[in-house]
């Protein structure tokens, strides 16, 4: 199957610098339901043979060129070849109608770029492993529950998207009237969209930031709404998700068959994290001897998206995590 076309722009537009330790090259890869997704392959520099890898995405709503992209960026820097990319229906990649999700091809897309890895000249196929942060550290534990090939998965500073979608925040909205109301609501945007042909978005971070806003919306402002990690192209940036893209979470029980996970898994998490919670609650799902909870002390939720003002990311932890699980 070949990949669709895509107008991928060429300049260095992330919102990190450049290392000189990689060699960067946007590639393009395509999921089972046919969406062609955009990706920046980073290598180290002078790397020769076949070596480990891993597949990166998150947060949710946001853009390779953002945090998945510096842990990508980092990871080479440390010996992996690594690929960041954008999920169906958001950034550079494929798929419509735009700014839409789903747990079944969101989950896809990792086993995508793992099926796009096994068949580079330059991976051992036998060591590959991902990395989702945010919204994406819970898809990325689904995917491992699902895809043999995954030898190891690190899920950062993680939302469980099914739990916030059916239960609020802090689990506060967990009530069937709750979630009936919200079905009500976006069926009936269904119908407003479609008669209107076109989609509604929801709007991302809010702004202007509200002075009674709760201090994670203030963090989350901080970072996808100043030059620390705005991008034209990330939905938390600009207008976010389509009104309609939460339904399929609603109904979606996203990590009934996490106990069932044989690969290895970190769970990554900041002690100040609003979402810390979830973290944990992910790490309860896990059995066996192959999980690690590392909780970072001082950290906040978006600390562990680029490092903060103190380089919380434990990326030395991390490579130690891989190289021992993709030996």
């Amino acid at each position: 199957m070949a990949d669709q076309q895509l107008n991928l722009t060429q300049e260095w537009d992330k919102v990190f610098p450049l290392s000189e330790h990689v060699d960067h090259q946007k590639v393009t890869f395509h999921n089972r339901f046919g969406i062609t997704l955009a990706a920046d392959l980073y290598k180290p520099k002078g790397a020769e043979g076949k070596l480990a890898a891993l597949a990166v995405s998150g947060p949710f709503g946001a853009v390779k060129e953002q945090s998945s992209g510096l842990y990508a960026q980092t990871m080479a820097e440390r010996g992996f070849i690594t690929l960041a990319f954008d999920p169906s229906f958001t950034g550079e990649s494929g798929g419509e109608p735009r700014r839409m999700s789903s747990p079944d091809i969101n989950t896809e897309d990792f086993s995508a770029a793992v099926d796009y890895l096994s068949c580079r000249d330059d991976v051992d196929p036998e060591r590959i492993g991902i990395i989702g942060i945010c919204g994406w550290g819970g898809i990325a534990v689904n995917a491992a529950a699902i895809d043999t090939r995954i030898k190891a998965t690190v899920a950062s500073t993680s939302y469980v998207m099914t739990r916030v979608a059916t239960k609020g925040y802090f689990d506060a909205d967990d009530d069937p009237a709750k979630r009936m109301e919200q079905r009500r609501a976006m069926n009936a945007q269904r119908t407003a969209d479609y008669a209107a042909g076109t989609y509604l978005r929801a709007g991302g971070v809010v702004d202007p930031l509200p002075e009674d806003a709760p201090q994670f919306v203030k963090d989350y402002y901080d970072y996808y709404k100043t030059p620390r990690g705005f991008h034209e192209r990330s939905g938390n940036s600009t207008d976010g998700w389509n009104v309609t893209a939460n339904l399929p979470w609603l109904n979606t029980n996203l990590l009934q068959f996490a106990d069932e996970i044989e690969s290895a898994v970190m769970v990554l998490h900041g002690s100040e994290a609003h979402s810390r919670y979830m973290g944990e609650g992910i790490y309860e799902l896990l059995k066996g001897d192959n999980k690690e909870l590392v909780i970072v002390e001082g950290a906040t939720h978006c600390d562990l998206y680029d490092g903060g003002q103190k380089d919380y990311i434990p990326f030395d932890r991390i490579q130690a995590f891989f190289e021992k699980h993709l030996a």
